[in-house]
């Protein structure tokens, strides 16, 4: 016991870029897919966006262009798990190798291990089996449009879905970007609908409900440890909290207009650059992948204050070490893991990052 109150101290304390170390943890930087069972560092990775480990242990990822999701083991080794690498719209019903996807954004995990994803050009959600590794479609139709709250959500339009994430009574939340809302799906049912956002882009002010208040490019999502989900939106260039229990919607972070300024001083007067990933730490720490910055920025819960964490504000790839002195390309996806270190799809590198402390 007595080493484990210091470790908790360290991660409870506000995080400064001065704290991390940036380290490549897949992909070669060169695009291309070759590697799989060897080094993940030694294998080429294409454009990788949503990241997350998964209930075995490894961190998982989307290759946004390269059709497929792959995943790191425990011992450093890299597989593919879904996906031929060709573009298209396949293979429901049987293994998810065999599948085909089209430009596949992000994946969760529900509470029994299924894999869910984002498969943005064919406007639906695909599911991989925990058991037994087929895949199927949970949500939209594959025609891209805006229909069909109140009923299945496989005969339901979406369009361009971008995020999910689960809420803790379980429910399936969808970032639905082209149509500016957030769709909800009960998975109990297969029933869904709109909750968040009016289908037409608009400003979203402080403190207005979450019901009928306008969304702007509703991005990304995470949900925090009170089950509130955050997000971030792309083209509105802000962070906001969706709180839940009184059902409104808190502003957080971004004037509303695209930049890279404001780092060091409260959020709420910073300017974001079309930020495509959030993510939530145990502290509520809230984690930016600021795409259109190259960076890496971070909300501290107790302050309020927008920190950059990693990055330049300059496109290029590396290098590992000072993340201050690490240039990124447009990084698209972000999680926090349990121990604290952040995982970074930095896409247009063609690696996955790790910040460890």
């Amino acid at each position: 016991m007595r080493f484990f109150w210091p470790l908790l101290a360290l991660f409870a304390l506000p995080a400064t870029a001065a704290d991390w170390h940036i380290q490549s943890f897949a992909g070669t930087g060169i695009p291309g897919f070759s590697g799989d069972g060897g080094p993940a560092t030694s294998a080429q990775i294409d454009n990788p966006f949503g990241v997350v480990r998964g209930p075995d242990g490894a961190i998982w990822f989307c290759e946004y262009t390269g059709q497929k999701i792959r995943k790191v083991h425990p011992d450093g080794t890299i597989h593919t798990v879904a996906g031929t690498g060709k573009t298209g719209y396949s293979g429901d019903g049987g293994p998810a190798l065999q599948a085909t996807f089209n430009l596949p954004h992000e994946l969760r995990f529900d509470r029994n291990g299924h894999a869910f994803i984002t498969d943005m050009k064919n406007h639906a959600i695909r599911r991989i089996d925990a058991r037994t590794a087929t895949i199927t479609t949970v949500a939209g139709n594959g025609t891209a449009g805006y229909s069909g709250d109140g009923g299945p959500a496989v005969s339901a339009q979406l369009n361009q879905p971008h995020s999910l994430q689960f809420g803790r009574d379980g429910s399936l939340f969808i970032c639905d970007i082209g149509n500016h809302v957030i769709r909800r799906v009960d998975l109990q049912t297969g029933t869904i609908s709109t909750f968040a956002g009016t289908g037409k882009p608009g400003p979203t002010p402080d403190g207005s409900p979450i019901e009928g208040t306008p969304l702007k490019g509703p991005r990304s999502l995470d949900v925090d440890v009170a089950g509130n989900l955050w997000l971030a939106t792309r083209e509105g260039n802000q962070v906001f909290k969706l709180d839940l229990q009184r059902k409104r919607i808190e502003h957080i972070a971004g004037t509303g207009k695209s930049g890279f300024t404001g780092n060091g001083g409260p959020a709420k007067n910073a300017t974001l650059s079309g930020p495509k990933g959030i993510a939530i730490d145990r502290q509520g720490n809230v984690w930016l992948a600021d795409c259109e910055s190259h960076s890496i920025r971070m909300i501290d819960a107790r302050s309020g204050n927008l920190e950059l964490i990693a990055g330049t504000g300059t496109k290029g790839n590396g290098p590992d070490g000072d993340p201050l002195r690490c240039q990124m390309a447009r990084p698209h996806g972000i999680f926090v893991d349990a121990d604290g270190s952040v995982f970074i799809g930095d896409s247009e590198s063609h690696r996955v990052r790790v910040l460890r402390r």
